[in-house]
């Protein structure tokens, strides 16, 4: 089993910038993929980025933070990170950590059901 724990989240005025973290405890070992999912209030929840855990750090952003946002990890921490940039009243939401042990499903991992583990949520507040 693998246990995630977000932190990093708070309140910014629009155009500053966060870093969250996400700790990764348990059998990191097993881990593939790392990802970050973000729901805002009325609204489904929605892929934001991921980094393959192993091998040579491949990433993926959704198109609303393509530019903005960075996601990152440290192995030698079991910590991923995800750098946000220039933020927008839009990106106001719970931004969820997320884990997979599924191998070769490549760019599917911005779909949910791909990862088994979850982090509890770290609420980002953006105002104008």
């Amino acid at each position: 089993q693998v246990q995630l724990v977000e932190s990093g989240g708070g309140l910014v005025q629009a155009g500053g910038s966060l870093r969250l973290s996400c700790a990764a405890s348990g059998r990191t070992f097993t881990l593939y993929v790392m990802g970050w999912f973000r729901q805002a209030p009325g609204k489904n929840r929605e892929f934001v980025a991921f980094i393959t855990w192993s091998g040579g750090g491949s990433t993926y952003y959704s198109d609303s933070v393509k530019g903005r946002f960075t996601i990152s990890r440290d192995n030698a921490k079991n910590t991923m990170y995800l750098q946000m940039n220039s933020l927008k009243p839009d990106d106001t939401a719970v931004y969820y950590c997320a884990g997979s042990s599924l191998v070769g499903y490549g760019g599917n991992y911005y779909l949910e059901d791909k990862y088994r583990y979850w982090g509890q949520g770290t609420q980002v507040t953006v105002s104008s």
